[in-house]
């Protein structure tokens, strides 16, 4: 089984390149954040044509997440309880054998900003949604963009950026949390050591100098996490494809083994 999450940035503008990138890497799951538009928007027919159900929750113009699954889907949950201030950026379904969540974690806009602690704030109530909801014996994957680099090795210039939004005390302790609670960071546990990015600024030669950051993430339970054959990054889909632009991050994806 094939998981994969991406941020596609606006799926209306990017409908054409997901497509491909769906026909060409036949992921099997696949967790997508901000869609940018409504649920009546999504192009849920021309999905069900690849092979696809899809759970959407989706919002004008900004935010929005969705689940597609070539299995059975049950939705579990739309929005994160008490933040929906804060825009359509949470769904959770069961789906495959598992109980897949995909989240779009606010941006923080820059430390001092009102909307840093109302980050903060976010990732403090998921987490506690997780562990209300489930125990860290269920598989679960929350997969997302987490908007902060978990560790320096995710960052392509920590020595500059330490202390910057993304790179914050702040945000990776509460990261951190997510690890002690049970959840593991799937591509770090196949590769500890390698520095690897899935987002670059669409500016000043961010992408071919390699200037980017590690902030899409899959995490899963000790169920998933025993699951684990392969994990990776799709940095090709970053670029062009005969015209597409591309979204400014690239899909990531881990693949699961059968259930033992």
């Amino acid at each position: 089984m094939r998981l994969a999450s991406w941020n596609i940035n606006g799926l209306r503008a990017r409908f054409d390149y997901a497509r491909r990138w769906l026909e060409e890497r036949r992921p099997d799951i696949v967790a997508w954040q901000e869609l940018k538009l409504q649920d009546d928007q999504f192009p849920g027919n021309e999905l069900a044509e690849l092979g696809f159900e899809c759970a959407v929750h989706g919002q004008k113009a900004w935010n929005g997440v969705a689940v597609l699954s070539r299995f059975p889907l049950e939705v579990v949950q739309v929005g994160l309880p008490g933040e929906e201030e804060l825009g359509a950026r949470l769904i959770g379904v069961r789906t495959g054998g598992l109980f897949v969540f995909s989240a779009y974690i606010p941006n923080g806009k820059e430390v001092g900003h009102p909307d840093f602690p109302r980050k903060l704030r976010w990732l403090d109530r998921l987490l506690e949604y997780m562990a209300e909801t489930f125990q860290p014996t269920d598989p679960v994957v929350l997969a997302g963009d987490f908007n902060l680099c978990p560790a320096a090795l995710d960052s392509w210039n920590e020595e500059e950026l330490a202390g910057t939004i993304f790179h914050t005390g702040d945000e990776r302790r509460r990261f951190q949390a997510f690890l002690e609670w049970g959840f593991h960071d799937l591509f770090r546990v196949m590769h500890p050591d390698v520095q690897a990015f899935s987002w670059w600024d669409y500016r000043a030669g961010a992408f071919p100098q390699n200037r980017g950051l590690r902030i899409d993430l899959v995490l899963g339970t000790a169920p998933v996490r025993a699951r684990l054959a392969a994990a990776g990054i799709d940095r090709d889909w970053r670029k062009k494809k005969d015209g597409l632009t591309p979204s400014d991050h690239a899909p990531v994806w881990v693949e699961l083994c059968d259930e033992r």
